[in-house]
Parts: structure tokens; sequence; C-alpha cells
């Protein structure tokens, strides 16, 4: 961010040559052993008596949903669960169903908020132009679903989204009653320029929904358009009936990059520093990039994010380069941006240092 610079935590240790394959669980699992196997084994200790909440805050797109599904692959899914509040708000949209459970009735006794229970709901389901979701409500909610997921560390996506939900996530573990166990806020730095291109050259299969970018994650099948001159890209998902045939294709809008999220970019920012700014509460800090004059000392390339490029070959055949993608952080500094493997790495050797106090 703009005049805030979380510090670099590399992943190189000394002696360790090896390069790892991170993009399959095998590989991660040998992987993060070799890099950080005393942290997780402390970490695994801990998490056999205890238990902890952990706030993901990032921009949209920092990778807050990736991370925490790359933890509970290392610790694994009795240990940790992820709760996304869109994604909870959005499991309630068939009402009628809803109001015949026990999470329904727990969240309604849970519920104090400024505004009647039936008004939130009437400004959850869109009858009331006048109401607001309130942010009591949503906590009402979130207190109901982990009621279901005991004894578990729980990854929160999408607390705070407001900044009046801060001080209400100061004090949620409390409300929760979780024990006396620590509630951490996890700070994620990713530039926009990064966000702005993932936006920009992402595709989508209009078949299987799968999902690809044409700059950072291809497909094996890459076409090319002698009209327009451009590259494009094949399904390669086998359970699709297009699979090799269907091209993949922008979402409409998706040219603009971040501009039409840009609003929300600068809301995520604000509670970003703010939740910077608090004492009190542990925090982990990630960064997803690195200045490309220091990449060498913390990293292996091979940590580093690829950029894939195509051309036409002398025997007219598509040819792939790869190389370590090269942004402009928020800051103007040449930057590599990291895959998300190493960040995680960072992210659990901070973990094991707040959990051991």
């Amino acid at each position: 961010m703009k005049g805030l610079e979380f510090p670099i935590i590399g992943t190189k240790v000394k002696g360790l040559n090896k390069k790892f394959d991170i993009n399959s669980p095998d590989g991660r699992k040998v992987y993060f052993e070799a890099k950080v196997g005393d942290e997780i084994k402390k970490i695994s200790k801990y998490l056999n008596k205890r238990t902890f909440i952990a706030y993901m805050l990032g921009k949209k797109g920092s990778g807050k949903g990736t991370y925490s599904k790359l933890l509970t692959e290392i610790f694994g899914e009795d240990k940790m669960a992820t709760v996304s509040v869109g994604d909870l708000v959005r499991s309630i949209d068939d009402w009628d169903s809803f109001i015949k459970t026990d999470k329904y009735r727990k969240m309604k006794r849970y519920y104090r908020g400024y505004i009647s229970f039936e008004e939130a709901v009437d400004a959850l389901r869109g009858r009331s132009t006048s109401k607001l979701l309130p942010s009591e409500f949503i906590l009402a909610l979130l207190k109901a679903h982990i009621d279901e997921i005991p004894n578990k560390s729980v990854f929160i996506d999408g607390l705070p989204r407001e900044m009046d939900q801060i001080s209400y996530s100061l004090y949620f573990r409390d409300l929760i009653a979780y024990r006396d166990d620590p509630d951490i806020f996890v700070l994620i730095d990713i530039p926009e320029s990064v966000i702005d291109a993932r936006i920009k050259t992402r595709v989508v299969c209009p078949l299987c929904n799968l999902s690809r970018n044409l700059k950072l994650l291809p497909t094996k099948n890459i076409g090319y358009d002698k009209e327009t001159g451009k590259f494009f890209l094949y399904c390669d998902n086998k359970d699709c009936s297009g699979c090799a045939n269907e091209i993949l294709k922008g979402k409409e809008g998706d040219d603009r990059g971040i501009e039409p999220i840009r609003e929300r970019l600068d809301k995520d920012e604000n509670i970003l520093r703010s939740a910077f700014s608090l004492h009190g509460i542990p925090k982990i800090l990630l960064r997803n990039h690195i200045p490309a004059a220091e990449v060498s000392k913390y990293y292996d390339s091979y940590e580093l994010t690829p950029e894939f490029n195509f051309t036409i070959g002398k025997d007219g055949r598509i040819q792939t380069t790869e190389k370590p993608w090269t942004v402009k952080d928020d800051n103007g500094t040449e930057s590599h941006s990291l895959m998300a493997a190493p960040v995680v790495v960072a992210f659990i050797k901070q973990l094991a240092d707040i959990l051991e106090d």
C-alpha cells in the first residue's frame, strides 16, 4: 500500500537448493515440511488442545480464501474451518427453509440491534429500501454458524467489511464464548496492479465455467486468431463437452480492470490501515509481492508467479515462453508477484510466534 510497507519474510533455507512442485498437494506437503517443518509441528501441537480465530483482511482478490484453504490442507479439516461472511449471507436466500432450522432460532436469540429483528430480515430480503442490513444481524448469524463448528480454529473472511465492524471484531471472540484463545488480524498487502491485471486477463469457459488466465494460468491448448492477431485459450476440462474446442472468454466489463470496484478497494484499504494501527491484538502481515532487486535474497525462482507469453514460430506453431511476472507495486517499485505457497510460509512463521506466547 502507498506509504505502508509490510516486512519481507523470506522462505530461503540455508543449504536447501531443491526445486519443489508447489502446484500439487503432494509437492506442497514436501515443500512446507522443508521450509517450515518445525513451525508446523509447533502449531499442530497447539491445535491438539486449543484454537484461534483469524480475521482475514485484504482487498478483493488478495488471496484470502486461497491462503486459508492451503492452511487447512496443511493442518487438516478437523482442525480448521473457513467462514466466508458473504457466502454465509447468500446461503440463507431460501428464507422459508432457513426459518425452520436451529441456526435461525439461535440467530434470532443472539440478535441485539438498533432496529428490530423483523426490520433486519426485511433489509436482508430486499423488502426495505430505508433500512440497511445491520452489522449486529451479521454477527448474530456468524455466531450461530460458528456454534456448528466447535473445537476448530476459524478463518473469517468478510469481517470486518465496514469501518464500524472493526470494533465488533475486537470483542467477537468473547461474544461467541470462544474460550481465551488468541484472535488474530491477518492483513494482506497486494498491489492494485496485480488485481487489475488478473481481472483484465481472466477468461471462463461458457459451458463448464472453468476459470483460467491468459497471462498467468493458461490451459494446455492455445489458439491464435489471424484476423485479430490475438491468442486465446481452449477449454481443457476433460469433463466438459467443449474440451479442446470451446474458447474461454472474458467477462463483460473485465477490460476495465479494477475501475468498477474502485470504491470497494478504497474501503478495503481504509479498513486495512485502521486494523494495522490497532494495539492489543496480534497481527500477521502478509505481502504477495517482493521488490525485484531483493528477490534472490529471500526467495527461490520457482516461488515467483510466472507470466506466460505466446508467439508464432517460423514453423507456424504457437510457442510459449515463461518468465517471472513483473509489476509495479503501489509505491511504484518494480516487483515480482509471489505464488500462494511462499505467502503461506510467512503466515506459518508468524502464527508459530504468536501461538507460543
